[in-house]
C-alpha cells in the first residue's frame, strides 16, 4: 500500500492498492477511485481481528457504525479520500497506547487499527448538533489518517502541563494525555444549554494537536448568510 496526500486547503488523500491489499475507510469521503477496487459496506462494525470488518472498529456513540472496505480484488487499483472540510490531513503510525481523535478526525485506516468511542459528553445541543461531544480513540497496530480543521496548532506537553481548550478546537491527541472537562467559573456562554463555557483540560505527558477550524464553528459563520425559512 503506498499513499499520498494531495493538496493544502481542501486536500484529498489517494491510496494505491496492490492486488489483495485492502484498507477500511469512511464511505462519505469517498470521492474516486479506479482500477480492481471493490466496496462493502458494513452497518453496526465489528471487533478488532475478528471477520471482514474487524479490521477497523469503529464504534461511536449515538451514530450507526458505517464502514467500507476497499478491497483491490481484481488486480491493483487507488482509491481517494477527500477532506470534509478546509484543512490537513494527518498521517499516524499508530502502536502502543494510540491518540485520541475527535469525532469526525478518523478518514481511514490499514490491517490491524482499531477504532472506538472513547468520550461522549452532552455540553448543549446548539453547539454539537444534539449529540454530545464525542472523541474517537484509534489503536491497535498499522497507519491510520486522521483529518484536522483549519490550521493546526501542536503542543508537547510535559507531565503535569496542562492547556485549556475550547472543545471543537481538540483535534487530535496522544492517549496518554489526561482529559477532562471544566467550566470557567464567572463566563457565560450562550452555546451551551447551561450558559457555562466549558474547556477540554488537556494535561500531559503528550503530544496535542488543536484544530482553528470546526464544523460548528463554520456552521454559525455561514448561518446569517443562509436564506430564512418561512
Amino acid at each position: 500500500m503506498q499513499t499520498r496526500i494531495i493538496g493544502s486547503v481542501l486536500p484529498v488523500l489517494e491510496i494505491e492498492l496492490q492486488q489483495g491489499e485492502r484498507v477500511i475507510g469512511v464511505a462519505e469521503q469517498l470521492s474516486w477511485l479506479t482500477g480492481g477496487v471493490a466496496l462493502k459496506t458494513s452497518l453496526g462494525g465489528g471487533s478488532a481481528g475478528g471477520g471482514l470488518f474487524g479490521l477497523v472498529s469503529r464504534a461511536v456513540s449515538g451514530a450507526g457504525l458505517v464502514t467500507t472496505e476497499f478491497h483491490a480484488e481484481n488486480g491493483p487499483g487507488m482509491v481517494g479520500l477527500a477532506a470534509k472540510l478546509p484543512g490537513q490531513i494527518v498521517e499516524l503510525q499508530v502502536e502502543g497506547g494510540g491518540y485520541v481523535v475527535h469525532r469526525h478526525g478518523f478518514l481511514c485506516g490499514s490491517h490491524g487499527i482499531t477504532v472506538e468511542s472513547a468520550l461522549q459528553q452532552n455540553l448543549g445541543a446548539s453547539v454539537f448538533g444534539g449529540e454530545g461531544f464525542v472523541l474517537q480513540k484509534i489503536g491497535g497496530s498499522g497507519t491510520a489518517f486522521v483529518e484536522l480543521g483549519g490550521e493546526i496548532v501542536k503542543y508537547d506537553l510535559a507531565a503535569g502541563q496542562s492547556i485549556a481548550v475550547h472543545p471543537g478546537h481538540v483535534g487530535l491527541f496522544d492517549a496518554g494525555v489526561q482529559f477532562e472537562m471544566t467550566s470557567l467559573s464567572g463566563v457565560r456562554s450562550t452555546f451551551f444549554a447551561s450558559g457555562d463555557l466549558f474547556m477540554a483540560r488537556l494535561t500531559g505527558p503528550g503530544r496535542v494537536w488543536l484544530q482553528t477550524l470546526t464544523l460548528p464553528g463554520l456552521a454559525h459563520a455561514i448561518s446569517h448568510y443562509l436564506p430564512k425559512q418561512g
